[in-house]
This record gives C-alpha cells, structure tokens and sequence, in this order.
C-alpha cells in the first residue's frame, strides 16, 4: 500500500521502517525536520507539511496518525480540508475510546473512514511485529488486513469490533500491565529486603523459565539488573504513567467492575513523586525496558 504517516516518535519511526521493510510506500510527515530526514533515510518519501504529505497520495487515500493523543483533533483539523469521502483515517496511537468514537462518527459524516488500532510492544514491537487491536467498521477492517497484517508478529493483530473498541481494549490491556507490573515490582522489593542476600538477576532469570509467572515482563526486569545492577542506582523510583491506567478504572467505575489492583497499583505511582521506593525504581526499570521511557534519576 500507499499511505502517509504522521507522527514520527519512538514508535512511528521504527513503524515506518518496518512498513518499508514489507514493501509498503510510505510518506512521511512530521514537525520535527529531523525525524523526516531519519524516515527519508530509511526510504520513506519526505512531506514538508500535512497538505503535501496528502498531496503525495492518490486517492482513495490512507493517513496513519502515531501521535499523543491530546494532539490528533489538532491534527485531524489540519488534516481534514484535504481529505475527500472514500479516504481513511487510522489512529494508532493511546487515545481514550470515547474520543475514539466520536471521531468516527464526525468522521463517517464526510464520508471518511476512521479505525483506532491500539498498538502494544513498545518500539521493539513496532519495529519487529506489534500486537495490534482494531476497531472501526468490519469493511474498513478488513479493506485494509493485510497492512495490520504488515505491521503485526505473527497471529498478534484482530479486529475487536465498531469504533473504539480497538482503543478500549488497548486501554484495558495497560491497566492489566500495570497491575502486572506492580506485583512483580513488590515482589522483588521483598526479595531485596530479606536476609538471605537473594540474587535478584538470577532468579528474573530462574523465573523466566517454565514458571507460572514465565514473562517478557519478568526478561525485562533480569534485562533491567543485568544493565544497572540489582540496586538500579540510576533509575529513578519515581514512577511517571502515561494515562491509561487512570482510563481504565474511570471505564471500570462507569460499568460498576471492581479492580482494586489496577486502583491500587496508580495509586502506587501517585504515591511514588514523593516517596521514591525500590518498588518504584523496578517500576521505573520495567518502563523504560518495553517502552524506552526516560526514568534515569534527576
């Protein structure tokens, strides 16, 4: 396929790559110059500004937007004047799925297709295979399979249902995450703190093979103390968090589901700017491990 891309991050670059990789041609656009220039090095087409970056494409035209979500209506309304019904719109990045659903709807009254596609692996994933949660109408879905395919480790993409499914299940994904997280990050804490001088790095390791809690969260963190050591002295133990978490038990109230352990576990994070911990510190270790996130100490 043909398609532009907006929002050149972490993510969106390694993307692009990939995209190139399985033979797709890409236009990318982002308000970083350098970051265009890193895509065109890949083999990406450059695109000064929105406007060019459609105008690069034949239509029926396909626009992936990989951006914060508190700047997609920013960029839709840039976007939209150039756009025409029969064209499609795929957010990919961490949008709350009730904007999700109203950007369908604004945007199935022009005639546009919208489908939100929550995306999980981190960097990593996007470069060598994501798993990806589609949601927006059946047909859209399915017109375009082989680009989630594309973009996907294998069997790691699906179609969740009609407009913003694919983002709440993304979001409910995040909140199970950090509950995950959380125990995992006490769990050591414990270990540190008993007196039989436990080697952390070795039992991540131990843990990693055939046990019930074997995990790619659980390589990260013997990844983690191979590359800073069991006391993570240059990882902060303040644990910063992107939103989702928050999403998922405001949606769990909404529908009267109980999740204390996704509750307590942002609360943890809250807690966390002004009680650094050991916990936090793992916590911190794991994000920037999956998601490259910046957690050195200040």
């Amino acid at each position: 396929m043909r398609l532009g891309y907006i929002g050149l991050g972490k993510m969106g670059l390694s993307m692009v790559e990939r995209l190139l990789e399985k033979g797709h041609q890409v236009v990318a656009f982002d308000r970083d110059s350098g970051a265009v220039e890193q895509a065109a090095a890949k083999g990406a087409q450059r695109a000064d500004t929105l406007a060019s970056a459609v105008s690069l494409l034949s239509q029926p035209r396909l626009v992936w937007i990989m951006v914060p979500h508190e700047a997609v209506d920013a960029v839709l309304t840039e976007l939209l004047p150039h756009l025409v019904p029969g064209d499609a719109i795929i957010d990919g990045g961490n949008s709350p799925y009730k904007e999700s659903i109203r950007r369908a709807a604004d945007l199935e009254k022009r005639g546009i297709d919208f489908l939100d596609a929550g995306v999980s692996g981190g960097p990593a994933g996007a470069r060598n295979g994501a798993c990806i949660m589609i949601g927006g109408s059946k047909e859209s879905f399915q017109k375009l399979e082989g680009l989630f395919r594309d973009l996907a480790a294998p069997d790691a993409y699906g179609y969740m249902g009609r407009a913003g499914a694919g983002h709440f299940v993304k979001m409910v994904h995040n909140g199970i995450e950090y509950g995950m997280m959380q125990a995992l990050a006490e769990g050591f804490a414990v270990m540190r703190a008993s007196p039989f001088g436990l080697e952390l790095a070795k039992i991540a390791d131990l843990y990693d093979h055939r046990s019930v809690i074997e995990s790619r969260l659980v390589r990260w963190l013997r990844d983690a103390y191979e590359q800073h050591g069991e006391g993570l002295r240059d990882i902060s133990g303040s644990v910063a968090q992107s939103g989702e978490g928050l999403w998922t038990v405001e949606a769990a109230e909404e529908l009267g589901v109980p999740v204390p352990v996704i509750v307590e576990a942002l609360r943890f994070r809250g807690r966390s700017q002004t009680a650094p911990s050991y916990t936090g510190q793992v916590l911190s270790a794991l994000r920037h491990q999956f998601g490259g996130h910046e957690v050195r100490k200040r």
